[in-house]
């Protein structure tokens, strides 16, 4: 079989603590020991960030992954250009670890899915000829609103310096397919069925390196709450709110520490079946949002191959050309 979802990130950081105070304030439930701290959702039981404290600067450490059918997978992985590794010292003795033929590093795990998330009321909007919300507010005062709480990691973008490359590798070795791309410059992979629009995405750039995780909340309203609260506390930069034209989602994008980001979502397309599904090549106009604000001059920034080790506080938000900003990393 293949990789049916996403898991985790797991970085190397400079300073725990720091990532610490970020992703409790983005509203996960930390776990620490010595100098590992590790992040998961409310109503989960497994983790969605991992920290590893006392590097140098911020490092992408490997991606975790969902599958099924390990030793069929192991098998195609030598002739895609990949290779099976040993496990890394200090990680999970389980599963099947594989470096990609970019040298970025997997883990692959038999996992159980995730408890399905009971549906709650829905996001109603009155619209010309369809009034479904008669006789009250759709917004309630200010105060009256919890703070937000991620429901569940649903997927990673990852730096890659080659696009093509790297679809093809988890589309052969791990049974993935392409969902949609713009170019060579940025791809969206999912699982076969049943799968999110995309659960591991891939954007140019020199080198290997993490761009952001992506966290789903109820509704655009959670989004934008969400996304705003983060961005008091974080004081980096951000970009939102907006939505993508692929997978449709609504995003709202606050910047870490590190130059990486943290993304809220709602809304993403579904794939029921990858063989019914057919990928589109986009224009690199909507390679990144649909509408939205303009893109922040680092959004595709690779500061892991920078000089700097982070990006400077409340970074600025004038657009680039959506071009040169992702293929100069």
């Amino acid at each position: 079989m293949a990789v049916l979802g996403a898991l985790s990130v797991t970085m190397e950081v400079p300073d725990l603590e720091v990532g610490i105070n970020f992703y409790v304030d983005a509203g996960l439930i930390a776990d620490v020991t010595s100098n590992v701290a590790r992040f998961r959702c409310k109503d989960q039981n497994r983790d969605s960030i991992v920290l590893l404290g006392g590097a140098p600067k911020k490092r992408l450490h490997h991606v975790s992954l969902r599958a099924s059918d390990l030793d069929s997978i192991a098998a195609r992985v030598p002739g895609e250009g990949g290779r099976v590794c040993s496990v890394p010292e200090g990680c999970e003795d389980r599963g099947l670890w594989i470096e990609d033929p970019n040298g970025m590093l997997i883990h692959l795990v038999e996992h159980p899915a995730d408890i399905q998330t009971v549906a709650g009321a829905s996001f109603e909007i009155n619209a010309p000829g369809r009034l479904v919300r008669k006789g009250r507010s759709a917004m309630l005062p200010r105060a009256s609103y919890s703070a937000i709480t991620p429901l569940r990691l649903g997927h990673i973008l990852v730096f890659s310096p080659d696009v093509a490359r790297s679809v093809k590798f988890v589309t052969l070795a791990l049974g993935m397919g392409l969902a949609d791309h713009a170019q060579d410059v940025i791809a969206f992979t999912c699982a076969k069925k049943d799968s999110d629009h995309h659960v591991l995405a891939f954007a140019k750039s020199p080198g290997v390196g993490f761009h952001h995780a992506s966290f789903q909340v109820k509704d655009p309203d959670e989004v934008g709450r969400a996304g705003s609260a983060l961005l008091a506390k974080a004081g980096m930069g951000d970009w939102g709110f907006g939505r993508h034209t692929m997978g449709s989602n609504f995003f709202h994008y606050i910047q870490d520490p590190w130059g990486s980001w943290f993304e809220y979502y709602s809304d993403m397309d579904h794939i029921a079946d990858h063989d019914l599904w057919t990928p589109t090549n986009y224009a690199l106009e909507d390679s990144l949002a649909n509408w939205g604000p303009p893109v922040p001059h680092d959004f595709v920034h690779n500061y892991e191959l920078s000089m700097a080790d982070a990006p400077k506080a409340v970074s600025a938000t004038e657009g680039t050309p959506v071009l040169t900003s992702l293929m100069h990393g």
